[in-house]
């Protein structure tokens, strides 16, 4: 098992680094920029969450295989865009979802297997699925899809406690895996398609 989720956290790296490039192909970065971006985006959020958790190295620097993986999903999505056709703003919505499922579960294992309480292994969970993303944004000048009405970090949440409440009735750890990966891209799938969202917060002036 440990196995499968290093190839799915590689996966995870894969697709957010894709996300990044594309993010920089939308604001017509240079390769360096491209590069910098996927890198960033794909490695964020596990990298914050290895130093609150004391997990040192951190995963990328006791393994280069994780910048190894990034750089070359990056410059696969330069090659395919400038073979085939741009890729829309939907299909960077729908390759974030993919990446934000296996973060946010193999955030939350990561959390479970250093002893923390469940509210801290659902934080880790949500912080390894987003953070690589609201880095990415801020850099680029854009609000993270975290802040926005569209369900992001909601999914996340939903995604770990079902991972959590399935570990604890000790179901198979493989279906665990894919029910809360499932969960996660369900919830986001839906909110992109549908515009789902929590209610929003305005202050009115009452002068």
């Amino acid at each position: 098992m440990e196995k499968l989720f290093y190839v799915a956290d590689l996966f995870g790296v894969a697709v957010f680094a894709i996300t990044g490039a594309l993010m920089a192909g939308r604001k017509s970065m240079d390769l360096f920029g491209v590069l910098v971006m996927a890198i960033v985006t794909a490695l964020g959020g596990g990298t914050l969450r290895d130093l609150i958790l004391d997990n040192h190295p951190v995963s990328w620097i006791r393994d280069d295989t994780y910048i190894l993986v990034a750089s070359l999903a990056a410059l696969g999505t330069v090659a395919w865009v400038r073979m085939t056709r741009p890729i829309h703003e939907k299909g960077l919505l729908i390759a974030d979802a993919f990446g934000l499922a296996v973060f946010t579960v193999y955030g939350t294992e990561l959390a479970l297997q250093n002893g923390t309480p469940i509210s801290t292994a659902v934080i880790m969970g949500v912080m390894t699925g987003v953070v690589g993303g609201v880095i990415r944004d801020v850099l680029c000048n854009e609000i993270p899809l975290i802040f926005q009405k569209e369900i992001y970090a909601t999914a996340c949440i939903a995604g770990a406690l079902t991972f959590i409440g399935l570990r604890a009735l000790g179901t198979p750890h493989w279906l665990d895996t894919a029910a809360a990966m499932f969960v996660v891209l369900a919830a986001r799938l839906a909110a992109i398609h549908w515009h789902l969202g929590l209610p929003r917060f305005h202050l009115l002036d009452r002068h």
